[in-house]
């Protein structure tokens, strides 16, 4: 190596392993793409070795371009903390707070709560991650995360929230037409909607419900949000939250002794925001909101 490469190239590089095309990259950063194309000659010489390869896929890393991918990630990430950071003030309610969460927690939950926020907190600016993987919050992805797992990590500040109960539900003209399931075994006449990838979290409950597999599932999506929205379609019975379920008059809980999965939910964050009057603020609303909605 010659001398240390400046930082935009390792952004540039980033931009062309995420989108695997010049053109792409150039899309991503808003440059042009025979710049693009300098940034990563001037990488490469830099390095002294291709980064990439065409193929018809596009470009392909190199061996030294995966070897470099996670420490560009990592680049990406540190600065974009670095940013929210800067962009709050020492000691005021004021900057960036990026918050990540599930699909159905941040679709259906999280609106109100933050826009009543928002009311009372106009120089905070929220970042909504929605995902149902686990941000790291030690090497700071998010400053907050809603939680449906207890976390492990001691460097983490979390409060624990009443469960969420997951039930089965339809819509009330449904029953109607095909009748209500008096047993596990009735559902085998139904249309349930369910997931499509078997995770251990999904394991973990159908172990606990006889007579729910994935061979008897009509639908199935791995998005939380597209089963909710065939349980409101009234495609069939599948899963979803008893308190969102009960705002709802259309639809009706079905064998509620039978089914019912008890999630726990914890608001975390790392304990090094613990000073943070931004994220402090944040997660106290957060706190807040949530323990009105899941005890009703």
């Amino acid at each position: 190596m010659s001398s240390e490469p400046d930082w935009d190239l390792y952004r540039t590089f980033l931009a062309v392993t995420r989108e695997g095309s010049l053109s792409g990259a150039a899309r991503r950063l808003g440059l042009t793409q025979p710049t693009v194309a300098r940034h990563i000659e001037a990488l490469e010489r830099a390095v002294g070795a291709e980064l990439f390869v065409r193929s018809q896929r596009g470009l392909t890393p190199t061996e030294m371009g995966l070897e470099l991918a996670p420490h560009a990630e990592a680049l990406a990430l540190d600065a974009a903390t670095l940013w929210r950071t800067a962009s709050g003030r020492p000691g005021e309610a004021r900057g960036a707070v990026r918050v990540t969460a599930s699909e159905v927690v941040g679709v259906e939950l999280l609106p109100p709560i933050l826009a009543a926020l928002r009311r009372r907190r106009p120089a905070l600016v929220i970042e909504l991650v929605l995902a149902n993987t686990l941000d790291d919050l030690l090497r700071r992805e998010s400053d907050i995360a809603l939680r449906m797992v207890e976390p492990a990590q001691d460097a983490l500040i979390a409060r624990r929230l009443p469960s969420i109960t997951l039930g089965l539900h339809a819509r009330r003209d449904y029953l109607d037409r095909r009748g209500r399931p008096r047993t596990m075994a009735d559902l085998a006449h139904h249309d349930v909607i369910g997931f499509d990838r078997e995770t251990p979290a999904t394991r973990a409950i159908m172990a606990r419900q006889q007579g729910l597999s994935r061979a008897s599932f009509a639908l199935r999506a791995d998005s939380d949000l597209a089963q909710l929205a065939a349980i409101r379609a009234g495609f069939g019975i599948g899963m979803c939250h008893v308190s969102i379920a009960r705002r709802d008059s259309r639809l009706e809980r079905v064998l509620e002794a039978e089914v019912a999965v008890e999630l726990g939910l914890w608001v975390v964050m790392h304990e090094d925001l613990r000073t943070s009057v931004r994220c402090r603020v944040v997660f106290d609303a957060l706190v807040e909101g949530l323990m009105r909605v899941t005890e009703h």
